[in-house]
């Protein structure tokens, strides 16, 4: 009979124990919760420096993929242009460095911003670094990665105006079949991310969250966009 009476109390005590435990971990979540945002970027250089025309230069590629410069190259210049500014055209921009002997990224990068302005006339030039770029296979999925920092410096006055990252990631969402069919999805998956370049759609999306402007720590509306000064 002693013993039996001792249950209650040790369910009382485990329950006390767990509600600590709760407690805990809520304290923990609020304090995530309040943790710090992201810092603001300081537009003040951009504001007073107000670029017209880009020059975007050939992203330096930190991924194993050698297709990621030519997709975050050409896929730089739409959100750019909607976003209000004049784009120098990557062909002519690329066939300029060629013609000098510029034929890696790095060595673009390298350029003296003086330079860069009396060759293209730009305001301003965007450096881009390619973090990851690329689809990795699993034995069941499959999950195309593109992500990349960028920075605009005004090539008139060296002042950095912007900078910024984004990252996406595009994975596959088997739903049912069972071992076989996700098998099956993952090798039919493969066959059609080689011909649809999914790698390419996903360094597309990952600029437009980039360089679309508009937004918090976005870059700021040009001036051949109905919303420029509003920001």
């Amino acid at each position: 009979m002693p013993r039996t009476m001792k249950l209650p109390s040790i369910l009382f005590s485990l329950s006390i124990r767990a509600a600590r435990l709760m407690a805990a971990m809520g304290a923990m979540f609020l304090l995530g919760a309040c943790a710090a945002p992201m810092a603001q970027i300081d537009y003040t250089a951009f504001r007073e420096n107000r670029p017209r025309s880009i020059l975007v230069l050939p992203p330096v590629n930190q991924s194993p993929e050698i297709k990621a410069t030519a997709t975050f190259l050409a896929t730089s210049i739409i959100p750019l242009a909607e976003s209000g500014y004049y784009v120098i055209p990557v062909t002519l921009s690329e066939e300029t460095f060629k013609q000098n002997g510029v034929t890696v990224a790095e060595e673009a990068h390298a350029i003296e911003l003086g330079k860069l302005r009396e060759i293209f006339g730009a305001d301003a030039a965007l450096y881009i670094t390619v973090t990851r770029f690329g689809t990795s296979y699993r034995v069941l999925d499959s999950v195309t990665e593109a992500a990349a920092t960028a920075k605009l410096v005004d090539l008139r006055t060296a002042r950095e105006l912007w900078s910024g990252q984004a990252s996406v990631a595009l994975g596959n969402n088997n739903s049912g079949g069972g071992l076989i069919g996700a098998l099956v999805t993952a090798a039919i998956k493969q066959i059609a991310d080689t011909v649809a370049e999914k790698s390419h759609d996903a360094g597309r999306i990952a600029n437009y969250r980039m360089l679309s402007a508009g937004g918090n720590n976005r870059i700021l509306f040009g001036p051949y966009h109905p919303k420029f000064g509003t920001d």
